[in-house]
């Protein structure tokens, strides 16, 4: 049992389907009882199975209650005890989350209060977001854009999976609050190694208004579920045996108090059946099924090692046959492809041969920024009218010098999020226009976007080149956030 402000919840069993749930009830002194009822009503009609199930509510004189489905797991919390999640694990937590909430946002059903304790990793290997509608009328809480608040709060959820520090002003659920860099927060990839730039960005679109620079802002959780599409959907944990029991967790209107877990844990479990006072060795179900499993491992192994001797005798036996390098074993083979490796350009400049006044029009200051390695810094062009440059030239772009001519195996430019960019790469060693040759072009570019040629180029000069550019805040623009160059070593 937990109490807190007249409201009080309970544990309890549901006797005629033999499972726990969470009811519940609120003391006279409680204010928001109408308004906690009717969202419970409300939320009952959801059938999202990743939001938590409410079975019934009621309103009384002499006694108003909820009840719920009782969620034990892992919350979010939990999952970052030992540090930040995966990258792909934690986008694919929060984009389950996304799409869960915007089903309840289609029956027009807000959150606006989510936490790391309101996003569940479930003993059954499913993601639950609890307290959809009940928990802010629990804490009266209010907003005129519902749909702004949860993308927002999703993109935090998101930042906590990423890094494991919280954006927000204060810590919370044991979480430290995120580091910051001239009074904003540092973006998930100033914190942690390892974020790919596509999670970044979408972190950023979420919940970090001030490292936007250009980006479009996602502002409801269609939108996060969208941009999180793609990513893989979060597996099971791998668990070492013998596993220890599953901890009940729960928000505030579905199980037990997260802050109270571990010393009121006697009040929540149910008690377990006494075991019998003697197991005969080597006896019972699970011995025997452990035997049984054994022997087909066993079997199985066998007949791998058979059909492998097999085939490889038959191999051998042809007069055919050639032997080749294992799998894991190195090849002297001239084929094989060699190693590419990032090489840092010399120089980065703006490059604009084909405007009126020289290259002083895109910005040259900020050309730096492309090379830094600084994924939050950028270079961008001056803004035009429409896609293709305002009709004033035909392309500008960010001219690379490696210092001396080498083999270019690709180049990974980093764009802005919004499509609709037509980049070529350039390579030559002059820096004259014509000199330098179109080995690649990429059409409707956006993110992380690799430039590779078709056929072996080498060069001085590497110029991304931009022919049309990108709609950003009323304007066009091209912008680069990051390039790296990769080579095989020198022509």
């Amino acid at each position: 049992m937990s109490e807190s402000e007249g409201a009080t919840l309970w544990k309890a069993i549901d006797e005629i389907l033999a499972r726990p749930v969470a009811v519940h009830t609120f003391g006279p002194e409680f204010p928001r009882v109408h308004e906690v009822v009717t969202a419970a009503r409300a939320a009952s009609r959801l059938t999202d199975p990743r939001l938590t199930q409410v079975f019934d509510a009621a309103e009384d004189e002499k006694l108003s209650y909820v009840v719920s489905e009782w969620v034990t797991g892992d919350t979010l919390t939990d999952l970052l005890d030992s540090g930040p999640l995966e990258p792909e694990r934690a986008a694919g937590l929060v984009a389950e989350a996304a799409e869960a909430l915007a089903h309840a946002h289609e029956a027009q059903l807000y959150h606006v209060c989510l936490r790391p304790s309101h996003l569940v990793w479930t003993t059954g290997n499913t993601v639950k977001v609890l307290g959809v509608a009940v928990d802010s009328a629990l804490s009266g809480l209010t907003t005129d854009q519902p749909a702004l608040d949860d993308a927002e709060g999703l993109g935090r959820l998101l930042y906590a999976g990423l890094t494991g520090h919280w954006p927000g002003d204060e810590e919370e659920g044991g979480l430290p609050a995120a580091p910051m860099t001239d009074g904003h927060f540092c973006t998930p990839r100033q914190v942690t190694a390892g974020v790919p730039s596509y999670l970044d960005s979408i972190t950023v679109r979420a919940c970090l208004p001030e490292s936007r620079r250009g980006q479009s802002a996602l502002t409801t959780p269609a939108q996060v579920a969208e941009a999180l599409g793609d990513v893989a959907r979060p597996m099971p944990i791998p668990i070492a045996y013998p596993s220890t029991p599953a901890v009940a967790s729960a928000s505030h209107t579905e199980g037990l108090d997260i802050a109270h877990r571990q010393q009121h844990h006697h009040h929540y479990t149910m008690p377990s059946p006494t075991p019998p006072p003697h197991r005969p060795q080597g006896g019972g179900h699970g011995s025997t099924l452990n035997r049984v499993l054994m022997t087909l491992v066993v079997l199985l192994v066998i007949a791998a090692v058979g059909v492998g001797a097999w085939t490889i005798g038959r191999s051998l036996g042809s007069p055919n046959a050639t032997a080749t390098p294992s799998a894991g074993a190195p090849s002297n083979s001239a084929s094989a492809a060699p190693e590419v490796e990032v090489v840092k350009p010399e120089k980065a400049q703006a490059f604009d041969p084909l405007g009126g006044s020289g290259e002083q029009d895109e910005k040259p200051e900020k050309a730096p920024l492309a090379i830094d390695g600084k994924p939050s810094t950028f270079w961008e062009t001056e803004g035009y009218s429409n896609a293709e440059l305002g009709g004033l030239k035909d392309g500008v772009g960010l001219l690379l010098d490696m210092g001396k001519s080498m083999q270019i195996s690709d180049v990974v430019a980093t764009l802005a999020d919004t499509p609709g960019a037509t980049v070529e790469l350039k390579v030559g060693d002059s820096r004259d226009l014509d000199s330098l040759k179109t080995v690649a072009t990429e059409k409707n570019a956006a993110g992380k976007t690799t430039l590779t040629p078709d056929e072996a180029t080498s060069g001085q000069y590497v110029l991304i080149w931009f022919t049309r550019v990108p709609a950003d805040g009323g304007k066009f623009h091209g912008t680069i956030y990051e390039v790296v160059v990769h080579s095989p070593g020198s022509a």
